[in-house]
């Protein structure tokens, strides 16, 4: 019998690869969009799902259990960027990239235990980032949100253990997708402070998505994952640079893990 799949924001980007990689590898998919009726050609059945809408995601995963009549694995995928000098980003746009980096996830992980807990099975996995791993500048609330979805997965995991349940974070670098697309830019203002080295490192910021590694590489990475009936809690995807940088992270003094981060953003 093939495994069942869940997995938020799936239209596009690195959520659209997984699943399409999942599907051909014979899964049973459900992708989920906030506008499935705009996608066409999907190989895989698209539910409408908005990860900050509590009753949407209950709604969602009952669907899933209705169709399938179990959930396998849950892939946390649904997110948004955000960049900006956080004096200047306005608080409605903090809120709602927790709500959708953060607290959705959060809620799509409730509304899916109950059903893996009496399979006495599951996975779930949560798409972070490198980014969650240090403070970036100009990024600092991407990174808290991604960085918060890491901790709450390292508790989690230990919580549902003994059900049977494993749960897992993945955390990919820069992939060649349209995140920057729908990124919440804060304007460059006129006259800021903060209007010339803001500019600069979202112009660097660009380029790097631009150049990304092949959202494939996330779809093999997940399919392993998947495959391996005892998941590690942390994975890192993307280029050795920003893997390296974690552990850079971890064994320089701050102050010149902070100077190397200004020379990169050219700060």
């Amino acid at each position: 019998m093939s495994k069942v799949v869940l997995i938020t924001g799936a239209s596009s980007g690195i959520g659209k690869s997984i699943g399409e990689f999942l599907h051909a590898k014979g899964f049973t998919v459900y992708g989920t969009s906030r506008s499935p009726e705009r996608i066409i050609n999907s190989v895989f059945l698209l539910l409408a799902l908005d990860v900050r809408d509590k009753e949407n995601i209950q709604k969602a995963v009952a669907e899933v259990i209705q169709k399938a009549g179990r959930i396998d694995v849950v892939i946390n995928n649904a997110g948004v960027g955000i960049t900006g000098p956080i004096e200047e980003i306005p608080s409605e746009e903090i809120k709602n990239n927790f709500e959708t980096n953060l607290f959705g996830p959060i809620e799509v992980m409730k509304a899916a235990l109950p059903f893996m807990r009496l399979q006495n099975s599951g996975l779930i996995i949560n798409i972070t980032s490198i980014a969650g791993y240090m403070g970036l500048p100009y990024r600092g609330i991407y990174s808290a949100s991604k960085g918060a979805l890491e901790l709450i997965t390292e508790s989690l995991r230990m919580e549902v253990k003994s059900f049977g349940i494993h749960i897992t974070n993945v955390a990919p670098g820069d992939f060649a997708t349209n995140i920057a697309a729908g990124r919440f830019h804060s304007p460059l203002i006129k006259g800021s402070p903060y209007e010339i080295p803001y500019g600069t490192t979202l112009n660097a910021l660009n380029e790097h998505v631009d150049s990304g590694s092949n959202p494939n590489e996330m779809a093999e990475a997940i399919y392993k994952i998947i495959q391996n009936p005892n998941p590690k809690g942390h994975y890192k995807i993307g280029a050795f640079t920003q893997k390296f940088s974690i552990i850079l992270k971890r064994i320089l003094p701050d102050k010149v893990f902070e100077k190397m981060l200004m020379d990169h953003y050219k700060i």
